[in-house]
Formats: structure tokens, C-alpha cells, sequence
């Protein structure tokens, strides 16, 4: 399916609703729980630590070595991390982003993705490396596919609360290494449950009070056979490329960067209305929801009374379609053709970006065609739906959309 298709959001086209899950979710081998899987990403060579040393803004000398014996750069962030944490797989968590949502533990996401699902809600995926000893982890709602492709890249254990008949073809593959919350009866082999790894607690609803712990997932994992360790050819060791320490990227090389010190998604998500304000003290974007009928809120994590807050934000204009009437979405995880903004230390520029198969990072790319360096930190990766519009400091701009 290419994207001369013309969908319209209001046009729901039921009868596409196989063809879609098996173009736009796309995946280089699918099949069921018996079926091998080929990942064609090979991982790559860990880089040895630098000891370079720089000042920062008052003068003082920060050297660029490891705060203890042991530590390395985290794959993800860039951040120094034990080795052990840097060795055992991160999950990816779904999270919902309702008003009466209680979120534990989203502050340690080191990539958290937002994209819509049906009704124009958005749903997160938190991928969380620092979480072997969380007592906390929530709260869980369900899947949807195209999220799956996004956890691939990591090589996550993916968590979820069951999801619609749409998620089952891409959970039945043999390299699906997820945890479902919930036993399904009529999904038979394509069902990986483990009832036990959820528990219920107090929350903002009766509803939204699903969580897990690093227990509880330690125990799924034993009992489904999915390995905590980092499976060897399934995603590559350098997923973003990282900036050099005594080199950060202030996007001052550009001469089309932009200033950059709102991003506001509520055209984009209407129901959570996210935006972002650039926050100079720490140099990161601190997230921000508006609720239908209700205030600005800033996106706090429950566990720790922490906002969330990203060093690296990402627009990722994606192609998408309408799959029944109940209004599910599908979006093309796979491409080379669409475009989006990166944003760091109060400036953007625009890019563009490719995923070529379910294991390989999605990577981004300057107008020069140079591979974007991103800073050391936490990311923020942002689906838009092709065509939809944002604003960046109340400047409003569309995404492109190749008809």
C-alpha cells in the first residue's frame, strides 16, 4: 500500500482492516509461535569510555570518566550506568494518558513514545532500562501493534493489559518476547499471559490501577522463558548516535535552526493537548498535558514527584490509516520517505527519517543527509499523523504528506 491512498479520518474503511495490519505495521518475518525468526540487525562494538575533560558555564572543570568502577555509557542515553543495567533488556511499558491515568515510574523512561490510538486518545510506551528494582511500574493499559514495532528496536520485553484482535499475528512471532497482563481464551497460541505479573493498587480510579513491579516481571519472565539479557543479532548496540562529550550538539551549525522554546502537540493529540516549555536551568523540555475542560498540568511522575523531562524531543510525521469503525489506526512503522524535527537546547531543525526492518533503529537525518547527533539524555519521540499540524513557539507547521 502506498501513499496515493487518500484516507480521510472520517472515512473508515472496514474492509481494509487485514491489509493494513499486515502493510503498515509491516514486519520482515511474521508468522506464529512456531515459525523462526531472522532479525537481520547485527549488534555493534561497544565504544571504550572516554576521559576527556571540559568547563562548564561557571568554569569548572567536568571530566568525562566513569563516577564509579564498573560504569559505562548507557546504550540508550548515554548516560553512565552499571554494566549490569547496560547488559538486561529494557521493557517497554503501555501507559495511558487519560486524565484520571496514575503514572509510576515514567520518570525513568529513557525514550517514552506518544502516538494516537482511537477516539483521539494517545497511548505511551515507556522503555525503561533503570528498572530492576522498581516496586512500582504503571499503570498498564493494552497494545496496539504498531507500538510493538517501536519496542523492537530495543530489544524490550514488552508489557501490556491484552489489546484488540489486531495485536495478534505480530505477538504469535517466536522473536515476540512480550508479557500480557491478562489471559485471553479466544487467542489461544498467539496469548503469551502471565496473570501474576500485575497487581492492583490504589489509584486516581478503579480502572486505571494496573501495575507491575521489577518482582513480578523477574517471575514472568522465568516462567514464559524470556531472557533478561540482551538476545545476540536482534538490534544494534548504537541505536541513536550520541554526541561527543566535549562536544554537545547545540544545533549552532545549522544556519536554518530555529528557536524552539514551546512545542505545542494539541492540534495534533486534541484529548491530552501535550506540549513541552524549553527550561534553561536544566536544559531539558519539561512535559506539559491540558486535559479537555480541564487546567495545564505538568506530567508528574507519582512515584517520585518528578516532572518528565527530555534532553532530546523528536516529531516523527508518520503515514497513517483508519482500519474499522471503531476507529483503530494503523501507522507505517517502516519507511524512508517522511520527515519531522528534532529539538535540543531551546533550537530545532528540521529532518527526516528511516526504519527499514522491525529490529533496525529508526534513524534521523539533518538536510544534509548527516546523521542528527543527539545529547546525552533522556528522549522524547512524538508520532504525529501525516498531514497533522503543531506549533513551535505558536508558529504553526504541517507536517508533510506525499499524496
Amino acid at each position: 500500500m502506498n501513499d496515493s491512498v487518500n484516507i480521510m479520518k472520517k472515512h473508515i474503511l472496514a474492509a481494509l482492516a487485514v491489509s493494513i495490519s499486515l502493510s503498515l505495521c509491516a514486519c520482515s518475518s511474521s508468522g506464529n509461535k512456531e515459525a523462526s525468526a531472522s532479525p537481520s540487525v547485527q549488534p555493534v562494538s561497544e565504544s571504550v569510555p572516554s576521559s576527556s575533560a571540559v568547563s562548564d558555564q561557571n568554569g569548572e572543570t567536568i571530566t568525562d570518566a566513569p563516577p564509579a568502577p564498573g560504569m559505562v555509557r548507557s546504550r540508550i542515553t548515554n548516560e553512565w550506568v552499571s554494566e549490569e543495567q547496560n547488559n538486561t533488556r529494557p521493557i517497554a511499558l503501555m501507559v495511558p494518558t487519560s486524565s484520571t491515568a496514575s503514572h509510576f515510574g515514567l520518570s525513568k523512561a529513557s525514550v517514552l513514545y506518544e502516538a494516537n490510538v482511537e477516539g483521539e486518545m494517545t497511548r505511551l510506551m515507556a522503555v525503561i532500562d533503570d528498572w530492576q528494582d522498581d516496586d512500582k511500574l504503571g499503570n498498564i493499559r493494552s497494545c496496539r501493534d504498531y507500538f510493538l514495532y517501536w519496542s523492537f528496536e530495543w530489544d524490550s520485553i514488552y508489557i501490556h493489559f491484552g489489546g484488540p484482535w489486531y495485536i495478534y499475528d505480530v505477538l504469535g512471532r517466536q522473536d515476540t518476547d512480550n508479557i500480557d497482563c491478562i489471559a485471553q481464551p479466544d487467542v489461544g497460541k498467539y496469548n503469551n499471559a502471565y496473570v501474576d505479573v500485575v497487581f492492583r493498587d490504589a489509584a486516581k480510579n478503579e480502572t486505571d490501577n494496573a501495575f507491575t513491579s521489577a518482582k513480578r516481571i523477574k517471575e514472568a519472565c522465568d516462567h514464559l522463558g524470556i531472557s533478561l539479557k540482551y538476545r545476540d543479532g536482534y538490534c544494534d548496540y548504537e541505536h541513536f548516535k550520541f554526541a561527543p562529550f566535549d562536544s554537545p550538539n547545540t544545533l549552532d551549525q545549522y544556519p536554518n535552526a530555529i528557536k524552539a522554546e514551546k512545542i505545542d502537540l494539541s492540534e495534533a493529540y486534541p484529548n491530552t493537548n501535550t506540549f513541552f516549555l524549553y527550561n534553561e536551568e536544566t536544559g531539558t523540555y519539561d512535559r506539559y498535558q491540558r486535559f479537555p475542560k480541564g487546567t495545564e498540568e505538568a506530567h508528574i511522575d507519582l512515584a517520585n514527584n518528578e516532572q518528565l523531562t527530555f534532553k532530546n524531543v523528536i516529531i516523527q510525521n508518520t503515514y497513517y490509516e483508519v482500519r474499522d469503525d471503531k476507529g483503530y489506526l494503523a501507522f507505517q512503522c517502516h519507511d524512508t520517505t517522511k520527515d519531522g524535527w528534532y529539538f535540543t537546547n531551546g533550537k530545532a531543525i528540521h529532518i527526516t527519517w528511516k526504519k527499514e526492518a522491525d529490529y533496525s533503529p529508526t534513524k534521523y537525518y539533518d538536510d544534509n543527509g548527516d546523521q542528527v547527533e543527539f545529547n546525552t539524555g533522556k528522549t522524547m519521540i512524538l508520532i504525529v499523523e501525516d498531514g497533522d499540524s503543531f506549533k513551535i513557539d505558536d508558529k504553526e507547521y504541517s507536517s508533510k504528506k506525499n499524496m
